[in-house]
């Protein structure tokens, strides 16, 4: 299932109608410029910020551009995939978009794997997922269930501590909660955790809807952002941690342990690692590669992030941060990130280039896994 120069389509989705939609302009360039050209032909397909599918059509000449980002393609005709099975000679999957503007009736373009190089929500929480698994196209990264789980922190929780992984406490409120209900949640917040706390908006990324409250006063203003963002709302008490981040990707033969990367530290120059320190502020936090890190305790945390990967059902790849208690060297899982970051300075293709896998291979991987799982 190729082109007609033998190589494999990979169909490449950015955008999204996502709060991180820039930054998969970023990550997106950077797949489209290390492809291996060898083996695959990109096509790029634009998602605007209202959900509409656009065929982008970058040309290659782009990757000598030196531009940092894939471009809006808002002018660019309108496609949808078409959410049914279609099958090439050999009966192999591939994806088809049908062109619904009028000046181009009855044509289609079609790829035989897509990578959704997308954050946040309505792009990596399984929505979008669950479009690639009506149409049975291959695709790189976890499936609907991995994908739901990993986006929704209260749900990665819950599932983490069934399975034995140790959590940082919480507790979770609703947008529709009353007032007394709110304040009441003060009160047990305040006694059993104290101050300060974070509010996290439940299913956002990039630390969207991320706040750190440091009193009583500013404690339901802040709950009150956080809903502009999510309707379910994580109170989490704050520890004094070290930021440890591993990146992880599956095992061709899932009876054996996903590979893990070595591990990296995290250390924000902002209070915590706020949306500005990643994006916006290029000395917003100090990097570690590798972590300083006891040998016995990095295989510790191995063998934990081995774990949660499993026990979270995630699939093909993802970045999976933990919390390293200054005090008492406990740790705990803080978050998974089935899209992670993929510019070339990202964490997850760093780690893993660090690690021995170069980044124009560690994608050649994830198609190649993303293929056996059709298969399958």
């Amino acid at each position: 299932m190729t082109n007609m120069e033998g190589k494999t389509v990979v169909g490449i989705l950015y955008g999204g109608r996502s709060s991180e939609h820039e930054v998969s302009l970023r990550s997106a360039a950077s797949v489209f410029n290390r492809l291996d050209r060898k083996r695959y032909t990109p096509k790029t397909i634009y998602i605007d910020k209202n959900g509409a599918f656009h065929w982008a059509e970058v040309p290659e000449s782009f990757v000598q551009s030196g531009e940092s980002s894939l471009p809006r393609a808002l002018m660019a005709p309108e496609v949808v995939l078409l959410p049914r099975p279609h099958k090439d000679q050999k009966g192999r999957s591939k994806g088809v978009f049908t062109f619904i503007d009028s000046a181009f009736a009855g044509r289609v373009e079609s790829v035989d794997v897509i990578i959704p190089m997308l954050h946040g929500k309505n792009c990596e929480d399984g929505t979008l997922q669950g479009l690639f698994e009506s149409a049975e196209v291959p695709y790189t990264g976890s499936g609907v269930l991995g994908s739901a789980i990993g986006m929704d922190k209260e749900i990665t929780k819950r599932l983490a501590h069934e399975a034995g992984i140790p959590i940082v406490p919480y507790r979770t409120a609703r947008s529709w909660d009353p007032i007394a209900k709110r304040e009441l949640l003060l009160n047990e917040i305040e006694t059993a955790f104290g101050f300060p706390v974070f509010v996290k908006a439940a299913r956002e990324g990039s630390s969207v809807g991320v706040f750190k409250v440091k009193s009583r006063g500013e404690f339901l203003q802040k709950l009150d952002e956080a809903f502009r963002h999510d309707s379910k709302v994580l109170i989490e008490k704050a520890i004094p941690a070290r930021e440890i981040e591993f990146s992880v990707l599956q095992n061709v033969d899932r009876t054996k342990a996903p590979l893990v990367s070595i591990a990296a530290e995290i250390i924000p120059t902002h209070e915590f690692y706020t949306y500005d320190a990643k994006y916006n502020d290029e000395n917003g936090a100090i990097f570690k590669l590798p972590a300083e890190i006891d040998p016995a305790l990095a295989q510790n945390l191995t063998r934990m992030v081995e774990k949660i990967f499993i026990a979270l059902d995630l699939e093909g790849y993802a970045r999976i941060d933990l919390f390293l208690d200054r005090e008492n060297g406990a740790f705990y899982l803080n978050e998974v990130n089935t899209l992670p970051g993929f510019t070339s300075i990202s964490m997850f293709p760093k780690l893993f280039e660090l690690s021995g896998i170069p980044y124009t291979d560690l994608l050649t991987k994830l198609i190649e896994l993303a293929l056996l799982r059709n298969q399958k």
